[in-house]
């Protein structure tokens, strides 16, 4: 159990607190809640940087961290997403249905294509894009944004791009999931055997 790993899991934990937090301020409980809420989701976004940064520098990398990093990352955004996402215009901005529908239905995606070349091939290689750690950070930005009730227009525009890089990093993760797939024996055609 490394330092970084466990950073990734204080991240982990930070999850329920925050959205408790948040569904006690859309209760109306009182606005100390959206704060904790905020205080939670950006101190989970720091902490992501820092146990990165560790695992870098003093070489801590593992497989326990490979598995529990973006664990963390899809369990704070989809979980803020999807809260956001309901209608509590009284209290938060409202996230379009169209980012959160992108999200969810791209994480399933990969992780259906992981199950599969997993069980097909053996060993996953994920291989991070640009275009995939643009969409997390464009989500972070719409998630801290509604939180902090910023200006809406600008909110627009954070959604917009948030789904079309979440998609387009889906697109690419696909392609890259076929390929992996194709390289595999097991997706070769089998000659059949000849007849004596």
């Amino acid at each position: 159990m490394t330092t970084a790993n466990k950073i990734t899991i204080f991240r982990i934990l930070l999850v329920p607190f925050f959205i408790v937090q948040v569904l006690y301020y859309v209760s109306g409980a009182g606005d100390w809640h959206r704060i904790l809420a905020l205080s939670a989701f950006a101190l989970a976004a720091v902490s992501d940087g820092i146990d990165g940064f560790i695992a870098r520098r003093f070489n801590q990398r593992s497989e326990l961290g490979a598995i529990l990093d973006p664990l963390a990352d899809k369990l704070l955004l989809v979980s803020g997403i999807v809260l956001l996402s309901l209608h509590h215009e009284e209290y938060l901005p409202h996230l379009p249905l169209s980012l959160t529908a992108t999200v969810i239905s791209r994480d399933v995606l990969l992780l259906l294509g992981l199950v599969v070349i997993h069980y097909v091939g053996g060993k996953v290689v994920v291989r991070p894009h640009l275009t995939g750690k643009v969409a997390t950070v464009l989500q972070m930005t719409c998630v801290l944004w509604a939180l902090l009730k910023l200006n809406a227009a600008w909110l627009d525009f954070w959604t917009l791009g948030a789904t079309c890089f979440t998609a387009i990093s889906g697109v690419i993760y696909v392609i890259d999931g076929v390929r992996q797939l194709s390289a595999t024996p097991a997706s070769s055609a089998s000659n059949p055997k000849p007849q004596r």
